[in-house]
Formats: C-alpha cells, sequence, structure tokens
C-alpha cells in the first residue's frame, strides 16, 4: 500500500485543480497560539507511528516519545511494508485512547510509485454497517484500513476498559490520515459510550462527496496541511474526489488558518494556494507541524 499512494499521487497531481462552485463560506480565521499549542501532542503521536512496533511499545522513541512522557503503550503492530505500523494506548494528560497509523515515506518514490488502485468502491458493509451505499471511498485506502481494522478496535475497547476512557482519538499523517479518518468512521459504529475524534496531517482525498458529507455530519475531523504541501490536493476532484470540512493550512508566514468548509478554494488555504503539482513542494509533507517533523 506504500506503493500504491504515490502512482496516483504523481497522475492525479497533472489535473488536481478543479473549480469550485462559488458558495458562501465562514470567514476564514487564524488559530491563537494556545489552540495551536493543543494540537501539537496529536503531531507527536503521529510521527511516533513510524517507529517499528517494538520501540513503540516500550515508548523509547526519542523525541516524540519524550514529549509525550505519560502514554501508555497498549500494542502495535505492523510491518512497515504490506501492513502500515500502527498503535494503541492511553494519554493520561489529554484523557483520551489514542490510535496513531503510519503515514508513507516521500523520500522512497520508487518503492511508493504504485496507487494504481485509485478505483473508488464502497465501504464493507461488515466493518461499515449502516453506511449508505453512496458513500464511496479509495480502493487501496480501504483495502489497508481493513487490514488492522478488527484488530485495533479490540485493542481500543481493551483500552477503554482498563483505563476507563470517555474518548478516542485517532491520528496519522499522509496514507495513515487516510487510514485514521476511515477509523475514525469506522471505530464510531462499533463502540458506545465514548466520543471520538481525528486528526489528521497532509490528508490526501480519501472519498466522494457523499463520503465528505458523511464525515461531515458523524466524524469530528481535523485535517492540518502544511503550506504548499501537494498530498492534499490528491486524488484529484476531476476523479470525483472531496474533502470533508476542518482543514487547518499552515501559511509561508507560520500562521494557521481555518479554512471552513470543504475544499476551500481561497489562496489561503490548500486547494487555492497548490492549485497542481507544478506549485506544489514535496519538502513541506513531513512538516514541520509546529515544530514536529513526522518520521521517527
Amino acid at each position: 500500500m506504500r506503493a500504491v499512494f504515490f502512482t496516483s499521487v504523481l497522475f492525479s497531481m497533472l489535473s488536481a485543480g478543479h473549480a469550485s462552485p462559488l458558495v458562501p463560506r465562514q470567514s476564514i480565521t487564524s488559530l491563537t497560539l494556545a489552540q495551536i499549542a493543543t494540537l501539537k501532542p496529536y503531531a507527536y503521536f503521529a510521527s511516533a507511528a513510524y517507529c517499528s512496533p517494538s520501540i513503540t511499545l516500550t515508548w523509547t522513541c526519542g523525541a516524540n516519545c519524550e514529549a509525550t512522557p505519560d502514554f501508555i503503550p497498549v500494542a502495535s503492530g505492523g510491518d512497515g511494508g504490506d501492513i502500515q505500523f500502527w498503535f494503541v494506548g492511553f494519554a493520561p494528560s489529554l484523557n483520551t485512547v489514542i490510535v496513531s497509523h503510519q503515514g508513507t515515506d516521500v523520500t522512497q518514490l520508487e518503492s511508493d510509485l504504485t496507487d494504481i488502485e485509485a478505483d473508488f468502491t464502497n465501504l464493507d458493509s461488515t466493518l461499515f454497517p449502516g453506511v449508505s451505499s453512496s458513500v464511496e471511498v479509495h480502493e487501496g485506502f480501504a483495502k489497508e484500513q481493513a487490514k488492522t481494522a478488527a484488530t485495533i478496535l479490540a485493542v481500543v475497547q481493551e483500552t477503554i476498559s482498563a483505563h476507563g476512557a470517555t474518548q478516542v482519538t485517532i491520528v496519522g499523517h499522509s496514507l495513515g490520515a487516510a487510514i485514521a479518518l476511515l477509523d475514525g468512521v469506522y471505530l464510531p459504529l462499533h463502540l458506545s459510550g465514548v466520543t471520538f475524534k481525528t486528526v489528521g496531517y497532509g490528508l490526501p482525498r480519501v472519498g466522494n462527496q457523499a463520503f465528505a458529507n458523511y464525515v461531515d455530519a458523524h466524524v469530528p475531523l481535523t485535517h492540518i496541511n502544511n503550506k504548499e504541501d501537494p498530498i492534499p490536493i490528491v486524488p484529484g476532484q476531476f476523479l470525483g474526489y472531496h474533502h470533508p470540512s476542518g482543514e487547518i493550512h499552515i501559511q509561508d508566514s507560520g500562521a494557521w488558518l481555518a479554512c471552513p468548509g470543504q475544499d476551500n478554494p481561497s489562496t489561503e488555504c490548500i486547494v487555492g494556494d497548490v492549485p497542481n503539482i507544478f506549485v506544489g513542494s514535496l519538502s513541506d509533507h513531513d512538516g514541520p507541524y509546529d515544530g514536529v517533523e513526522m518520521g521517527c
């Protein structure tokens, strides 16, 4: 799946720009330093997912782990190839279960250029009971999320029970953000009595308009895009893909702006700032996100 992501990236970027209809939108607003600071722990957790399971299970991942010293890991898995790394644990200071998924290393393009599975598919009715058949998602992302879905559900249930948790936060970067968003749809369908939120970094588009609308209605989502990162503009809107709401766009100045609505076309937001691959910069994909660079 690491490869499945970037063939579509290169193909889709060639025509990623798509004119959005003119619709009334709320104003773009700046985040305060305090608001930015509340998101920083999730960047550390997303970054830590690039580390092998043996490292995250002992929480010895260097700066990311040192910045979140009270985290209690419960389980980890994946091989970094066929199955992306992941881990689950409890963060007492945030009073939340954390689920984190590994992203894609953009420096290994040769092994990453395999996203030929950019076709839409319906969500598996066993994993996503009751979700309308009009909701369609990227086939490769759906396959990757399905590989770990049942295991992660069981571990999240275990963690909730062990710590009396009332909140679950799912995080990830790049491909990991796409898997995290699908987990953000999946887990609430099987768990009750807890609240959920998803925080993604460099999130590519995951599904169609019905999917984006479903997320807006059911999934508290924040997706943070850094400067001229081109990954969030793919797969292209011309292919029928749409982002849900919840974008925060980090400016070249370092300001963080909340961009309301789906695929906000303002030049202060990612779609307007990066209309195609030729004005994007892959070096922005890994960060920094408030000083956090993605990677183990």
